[in-house]
């Protein structure tokens, strides 16, 4: 056989792939629709992923973790309700207690968001969700172990995305933290130099009062910031990267392709949406087995934008560190697959790799979304309709060609 003729059955079995992950995509958005974190819904969808995955791999787990889901986004509200009581208790002399209450704010806002803790967890009802496991052994000792990972669960509708897309979420946001920003200067001023009781001071202290109320809209805006009741089909966000993973088995297991001495893994993840939960269970139960033998975690997550694709080296809004190590192999896996990709940092939110490096697991994440981000998403227009099979193919070939790529050469400090 020509060497043509092998690169032409490869792009072919690729092809076979690609239309398998969009076949997917479309029956679990059509048969299942939205996926709340840790609701029946997510359950049905992994139980779907799990037997298909049972035709491609050695061993399917289901692994059950708890959860309080609404805790994650929960905190948008807490700070709408805490801000807005700040600025009136202000207004009415009392700083300190308004201190105290943007202080609690601002601290819910770093917990839950900047940090993904789980500091608000209590105050929100439990539920059970779950990680679908997938295992492809390899013929011979288990020298390597790489996972590939997608989130099976999506989203509650971020309104103002939907209503007026990227831009207008962004103002939405900065405003109300600029507020938050003045009433807390504002509010440590006042108590520091003695002018606790603002409102029978006068001048200056008063102004202050005032112009904090001129963001009270902000803050009543927030409040309406998620759309409880509308879970989003999550087609793009984030089928896509599961049926990558699937993709990757069943081209392994379509062609007998068994590494000698390493593992693939897919690893679908629950609750992603609900603050990484799935990821921080995963890292929790299997640190020590990923530390037996070289093990790197593969992110994929949003793979609809082309043009935006790129490796990302940092994530949950530049505070966390994906190892440099993997994304230098996905930056040359990618080499091989014709991709030209570049190292970005996950501004705003996070993704499962960061949960992964933070528990000292190297990991790292790919992804191709308008960072703006598209009006698609986390919206009720991230449908099967949606799906650009250009780059869930490319999606596809850099998993390929990463995977062959680490089989070959290990971890490596320098590509």
């Amino acid at each position: 056989m020509k060497a043509t003729e092998g690169i032409q059955n490869y792009k072919a079995k690729v092809k076979e792939c690609v239309n398998y992950c969009v076949k997917e995509i479309k029956l679990i958005c059509k048969e299942i629709g939205g996926r709340e974190s840790g609701s029946p819904a997510e359950r049905k969808a992994q139980e779907h992923m799990a037997e298909e995955l049972r035709k491609y791999t050695d061993h399917v787990e289901i692994e059950e973790f708890d959860l309080h889901p609404k805790a994650f986004m929960g905190w948008v509200i807490i700070v709408g309700l805490c801000m807005i009581a700040s600025v009136i208790l202000y207004n009415l002399g009392f700083a300190l207690i308004s201190l105290i209450l943007t202080l609690a704010a601002a601290v819910c806002m770093i917990a839950e968001f900047l940090m993904y803790r789980q500091f608000l967890d209590p105050l929100f009802p439990k539920r059970t969700s779950a990680n679908v496991i997938a295992v492809r052994k390899p013929e011979g000792e288990l020298k390597r172990r790489i996972i590939f990972n997608g989130h099976c669960d999506s989203a509650y509708e971020w309104r103002y995305t939907y209503l007026g897309g990227g831009h207008c979420l962004v103002a939405v946001i900065a405003i109300a933290l600029v507020g938050l920003a003045i009433t807390l200067v504002s509010e440590i001023a006042a108590v520091a130099t003695g002018h606790a009781m603002t409102a029978f001071d006068g001048g200056f202290w008063k102004i202050m009062g005032y112009v904090q109320l001129v963001w009270i809209p902000s803050y009543i805006s927030i409040l309406f910031f998620t759309h409880w009741k509308l879970v989003v089909p999550g087609a793009n966000d984030n089928l896509t990267g599961c049926l990558n993973a699937m993709a990757v088995m069943k081209y392994l297991s379509d062609n007998n392709i068994r590494f000698e001495n390493t593992e693939v893994r897919a690893v679908l993840t629950g609750s992603e949406e609900a603050g990484l939960r799935g990821a921080k269970a995963y890292a929790k139960k299997h640190y020590e087995e990923c530390m037996e033998v070289e093990t790197i975690f593969l992110g994929f997550d949003t793979m609809r934008d082309y043009d935006d694709m790129a490796i990302y080296s940092r994530d949950m809004t530049g505070t966390v560190k994906n190892d440099i190590r993997v994304c230098r192999l996905m930056k040359k896996a990618g080499e091989h697959a014709g991709l030209d990709l570049s190292f970005k940092s996950v501004f705003f939110g996070s993704s499962d790799a960061a949960a992964i490096s933070q528990a000292g697991i190297p990991g790292a994440t790919f992804a191709a979304m308008d960072p703006t981000p598209a009006r698609y998403y986390h919206t009720r227009l991230d449908t099967a309709d949606n799906l650009d099979p250009k780059m869930i193919e490319a999606g596809i070939n850099l998993s390929l060609e990463t995977v062959y790529l680490f089989d070959q050469e290990g971890l490596k400090e320098t590509y």
